[in-house]
């Protein structure tokens, strides 16, 4: 049994606090920057902390084994000292998304401090384990809301229903269907209930390799069109992209001054360079459950909205 700190009480946090208090039998405490009284009512303890005091992170960590953290930027580059200097064994940092190795390491417009966190815990993984959870593209960037219904992804810019791929409610789809290489693309998936899930078995692991990729599904983007599209019962309006239409498109999004457009316009290119793609799901055969069908989670999402 693990003392486990989860950083953060956002919906991601949140997914990880249930399945770990469910179905593990480690202890658990979520740090916060303010009191989260809902949360306690379920019995979780809540440690408020300034992530600019490591002295007071250091005592918040004391005792604990595991930190999974959900904060970006300076907040986790503080706990990840912190943790380091309170004997903390293992550390995974706020990823879920992408492999790290096909992200560019200058200029990236999505890098919240992701790049100095695996730095700065490359410094200290001879005492401090870590890992990175990949789970691809979380199915609720297609939910009612986005993924900011769930209290997720509100740093990224582009959290909001319809600002990745698919506009459900509006039939229409931008569609990068295929690479530079001329090769269809792909991109992999995974609710955040099952990230959750996949991340609460993964603390009993007896050793933690350096990426630990999870995966709902792997589907074409056109397949994921057309799911959204049999589900609605109505064909979308499509506009397919290739690369110099995306240079393009990025060419004007950078003329017009648009930060939210412009961060969509970079979320195609990623997607058509593949940042959202592997294979070899290791968690999935560890974890022992089967996830959620993307076509079930769509179909169940917008039941009360069609």
């Amino acid at each position: 049994m693990f003392r486990v700190a989860i950083a953060g009480t956002g919906g991601l946090a949140q997914y990880i606090a249930y399945y770990i208090d469910v179905e593990t039998p480690h202890q658990f405490i979520m740090l916060s920057r303010a009191p989260k009284p809902h949360l306690s009512a379920k019995g979780y303890q809540v440690v408020v902390v300034n992530y600019s005091e490591r002295n007071g992170l250091r005592y918040a960590l004391a005792g604990i084994d595991i930190v999974v953290s959900t904060v970006s930027g300076s907040p986790q580059l503080n706990l990840i000292d912190a943790a380091y200097y309170a004997g903390v064994r293992r550390f995974a940092p706020a990823e879920f998304e992408g492999q790290p190795s096909l992200r560019p390491l200058i200029n990236d417009v999505f890098d919240r401090g992701q790049l100095q966190a695996l730095d700065r815990l490359r410094l200290y993984r001879e005492r401090m384990e870590s890992t990175v959870f990949v789970c691809g593209i979380l199915y609720e960037r297609f939910a009612v809301g986005g993924m900011a219904s769930a209290a997720i992804g509100g740093s990224t810019g582009i959290s909001n229903e319809g600002d990745y791929l698919i506009d459900i409610r509006n039939f229409k789809a931008k569609i990068p269907h295929y690479n530079a290489a001329g090769r269809e693309v792909f991109i992999c998936m995974t609710s955040a209930s099952d990230v959750g899930r996949f991340v609460a078995k993964a603390l009993g692991m007896q050793n933690w390799p350096s990426e630990l990729r999870m995966q709902g599904e792997r589907k074409r983007i056109h397949d994921i069109v057309c799911i959204a599209e049999g589900m609605m019962g109505r064909h979308f309006e499509r506009m397919y992209y290739n690369t110099d239409h995306l240079e393009d498109a990025l060419a004007f999004a950078e003329s017009s001054g648009n930060r939210k457009e412009l961060l969509k316009v970079h979320s195609l290119i990623a997607t058509s360079e593949s940042r959202y793609d592997f294979l070899n799901p290791n968690l999935n055969s560890y974890a022992g459950f089967v996830p959620t069908a993307f076509s079930d989670w769509l179909a169940a999402n917008w039941a009360s909205s069609r």
